[in-house]
């Protein structure tokens, strides 16, 4: 596509037209810098036109690493004989003192599925609601699979967003992914919170077993959820899982399909996550229509992330300060809480 093409298809996306199948596939093909860079250039053009240079910022806290699921390529799956943590309430309290005022929009409050909460979730809901006297902000919640009447409690105590990953809509890779996990049951946990009052995340794992074909059954299913926000990550072996000697692929394929959520999802939020690649890594997904800052630590932080890239460095370059400075120097700001409200529907 020319120029003059690909700006006549950013106005149409930005017009109300949708992606066809055979238009997913085409993008998604693209393979040449010249033309990735074109495919990327119109995402930004959609994204501006329902953001400007607005950008959002969510806090990671990772409050517990214990987890008894057996996710083939997750570091913290119940199998995988590591050091854990799991945070007190004095703990999240501490926490929330260090982040007041920040300038966060929103706290994203993420676990494996704990059995320490799985077994008495009135913990898990004192959690939310603690957070949400300290700070009053919005809440992400990413608990795992918690029962209704959980979702319920948390969503009256605090809770405004609900982050739950199918990772795929192949059911065939997804049993070899999440094992052992019902696929129903993340789906309608999701379309639960989204009839309650939540909004919620979906998102797709990607550099492991993608293939075009399933990557639009993907995107054709978090579609049908409609979710307020969609991600994807690049798989990155995890030492001591079941794939811990699988191939890591580059962050092509991330950069692409956040591009190609851009076009298919224009007005919802897409991250770019500091857990693949750090804050060099953020301004690649920015550059591809991602519009919010997602896992950015605590000042000062020793939690982990999700992915890990750095595990073990002394520096981790992956405070809001920082952000904010690499922001700037893209010609992008934090956007307001106001901005966010209006997001979260509020």
């Amino acid at each position: 596509m020319t120029p003059d093409e690909m700006d006549k298809f950013a106005e149409d996306i930005i017009n109300g037209a949708s992606l066809s199948d055979e238009d997913l596939k085409k993008l998604l093909a693209i393979e040449s810098e010249e033309e990735l860079e074109k495919l990327y250039r119109t995402a930004r053009k959609v994204r501006d036109h329902f953001f400007g240079n607005r950008v959002f910022l969510n806090c990671f806290i990772y409050f517990s690493t214990y987890c008894k699921n057996r996710c083939a390529f997750c570091y913290y799956n119940c199998e995988n004989d590591i050091k854990r943590y799991r945070l007190t309430r004095e703990d999240i309290k501490e926490t929330c003192k260090v982040l007041k005022g920040a300038g966060f929009h929103m706290i994203d409050l993420t676990m494996g599925e704990d059995p320490y909460y799985y077994d008495k979730p009135e913990r898990f809901v004192e959690l939310v609601r603690t957070v949400k006297e300290e700070l009053n902000l919005p809440i992400m919640i990413s608990p795992g699979v918690m029962n209704n009447e959980i979702l319920l409690k948390a969503r009256e105590n605090g809770a405004d967003f609900l982050a739950l990953y199918q990772e795929t809509y192949d059911r065939e890779r997804y049993a070899k992914l999440r094992v052992g996990q019902s696929f129903e049951g993340r789906v309608n946990a999701r379309r639960f919170a989204k009839e309650n009052g939540y909004c919620v995340e979906d998102g797709l794992l990607t550099g492991i077993g993608n293939d075009i074909e399933s990557t639009v059954l993907s995107l054709r299913g978090m579609k049908a959820n409609n979710p307020d926000m969609v991600r994807v990550m690049t798989f990155i072996p995890q030492e001591g899982t079941p794939l811990e000697g699988a191939q890591q692929s580059s962050n092509l394929s991330e950069l692409k399909i956040i591009a190609v959520q851009r076009l298919f999802f224009p007005d919802r939020l897409i991250p770019a996550s500091l857990d693949v690649e750090g804050i060099d890594g953020m301004v690649h997904r920015l550059n591809a229509g991602a519009n919010i800052v997602t896992s950015i630590l605590p000042p000062n932080s020793e939690l982990d992330g999700v992915a890990n890239y750095d595990r073990g460095l002394k520096e981790r370059d992956r405070d809001i300060k920082s952000v904010i400075s690499r922001l700037e120097s893209l010609g992008m700001e934090p956007a307001s809480q106001a901005d966010f409200e209006k997001v979260l529907g509020h």
